[in-house]
């Protein structure tokens, strides 16, 4: 595939254009459930999404990952197309389930795949940025209690040291987990990802779990190999009280950022958990799980945060009309995914909203790497990347061709914002767009669309929206125009 780059405009018929740092990463993220299909090939074994797209009701349309993307299969296509897209970075997971089927002995097949696809990246000249956990739980591991299970966090570091000892001479960035928040009260709370149960103890279990094994992996990961590059990917949000004179939506707004953020960032950076959310959700017992040592652990030295963002929110006591959209349709959690937070309500706002039903609010991706960096990560000099970012629309081909401007405007607009963020003193070290491809879209299914680059599922052509020309575009030159969206 060769793109295509167009004449561009003359300068005094353009707005001023702002330059990236000669060190910033341009990147693109997939998860491997959502683009490898070949779900029960060469010895991978079910994981908790396997299971759970089985479930009647519990995923749009009963799709599944079974092919995917069939990217196990076409990934030497696919990174060539990273390539010519400019991709200088490629975040991608290992699928524990293909790694470890049913959690057990390690599988050299899986491992071999993981090891050919980072062949071809290097060949490529493009970085990988590995991460060891995107969701998907073997089911065998499940059974015995799952995240909720403390051995689990042990079982974790385990796995991660055994990838280690197959791709560590050629991967310097190490992510331990992706989103833990998802993994935890999404799937233990809310039940709209898998394994699909709505239990708030046991949610809150899990998130502790995960935490400690993201600490056991980056204490251990760091005794053996000092050349690694350690961290953590955290979806993030900015959440605003609708009337910030308002003692219950100043109140609501505390709850979110305690249980989105505060939750995670403070047990990492910090050694604790935040005092206002233990007593939120001291009636549930979660105390009992942290045992001594555990938050020193949890505490261990990191070199990089992954930030995901994809909108900001607004919060209050009160019920709105017009709520913004969390969950599919089919798939709505019958319990808030916010253990003690059955009285927070989302509003919609004045702004535009993608295919989601998300809210586009650039500036307050802006404001959460200023925020990071000022209460977290900036006393101990580590960098931030943006580790995912992008949008669902309504993508249509047409002649060939998929003329995807809002998701330009959102993809300018949030490089902007990065910039923003850049000039304020926030290092920020790349930027990974979500996603590469249209895919596997969890509870959502295929029914919506966040590539850059179009997949016909039927004949898994690729065919890049005007979003990935716009993107090969910014990463050749290295500069963006100045931009609002």
């Amino acid at each position: 595939m060769t793109i295509v780059f167009e004449a561009q405009t003359t300068a005094g018929s353009r707005p001023a254009s702002r330059s990236f740092p000669p060190t910033f990463l341009f990147g693109a993220a997939t998860a491997a459930y959502q683009i490898e299909g070949a779900a029960h090939e060469d010895g991978r074994t079910d994981s908790i999404w396997d299971v759970f797209c089985r479930v009647p009701g519990a995923v749009v349309n009963a799709d599944d990952g079974e092919v995917a993307c069939d990217h196990y299969h076409r990934y030497r296509d696919d990174v060539s197309m990273m390539k010519d897209l400019g991709l200088q970075a490629y975040r991608f997971s290992t699928s524990w389930s293909r790694v470890q089927p049913d959690g057990g002995a390690f599988n050299p097949k899986g491992l071999d795949f993981y090891s050919r696809l980072i062949d071809e990246l290097l060949g490529h000249g493009i970085t990988p940025w590995l991460t060891l956990y995107h969701w998907d739980l073997p089911q065998a591991l499940e059974d015995l209690g799952g995240w909720a299970n403390r051995d689990t966090a042990s079982r974790f570091r385990d796995y991660a040291l055994g990838v280690h000892d197959a791709l560590g001479d050629r991967v310097t960035n190490w992510t331990t987990l992706n989103e833990p928040w998802c993994a935890s009260f999404l799937g233990y709370i809310g039940g709209e990802h898998a394994p699909g149960l709505q239990d708030p103890a046991t949610g809150l279990a899990a998130g502790h779990h995960l935490l400690l094994a993201h600490g056991l992996t980056v204490r251990d990961l760091a005794a053996r190999d000092e050349n690694l590059r350690l961290g953590i990917t955290l979806n993030l949000t900015v959440a605003d009280p609708v009337d910030p004179t308002d003692a219950g939506d100043l109140d609501a707004a505390r709850r979110i950022d305690g249980q989105f953020n505060r939750f995670f960032l403070d047990p990492i950076f910090r050694g604790s958990y935040p005092d206002d959310v233990m007593q939120d959700v001291a009636h549930l017992g979660f105390e009992q799980h942290v045992q001594p040592g555990d938050l020193e652990i949890i505490s261990s030295p990191i070199h990089s945060l992954g930030v995901n963002y994809y909108h900001g929110e607004a919060v209050s006591s009160r019920p709105s009309e017009t709520a913004m959209s969390t969950a599919a349709p089919s798939v709505r959690p019958k319990r808030s995914p916010f253990p003690a937070a059955d009285d927070v309500h989302w509003h919609l706002r004045d702004l535009p909203t993608t295919g989601m039903g998300w809210e586009v609010q650039p500036e307050g991706l802006t404001r959460l790497l200023r925020r990071v960096h000022e209460e977290y990560t900036g006393p101990t000099g580590i960098a931030l990347a943006v580790t995912e970012n992008g949008a669902a629309y309504d993508d249509e081909l047409v002649d060939g061709a998929v003329h995807d401007a809002e998701r330009v405007d959102f993809l300018e607009a949030h490089l902007g914002a990065i910039l923003d963020a850049i000039d304020e003193g926030v290092p920020v070290s790349g930027y990974f767009y979500w996603s590469l491809m249209d895919n596997f879209e969890w509870a959502w299914g295929y029914d919506k669309r966040f590539g850059i680059v179009r997949v016909d599922y039927d004949t898994q052509a690729r065919t890049p929206k005007d979003s990935a020309i716009a993107y090969a575009r910014i990463i050749q030159a290295r500069v963006i125009t100045a931009h609002a969206l």
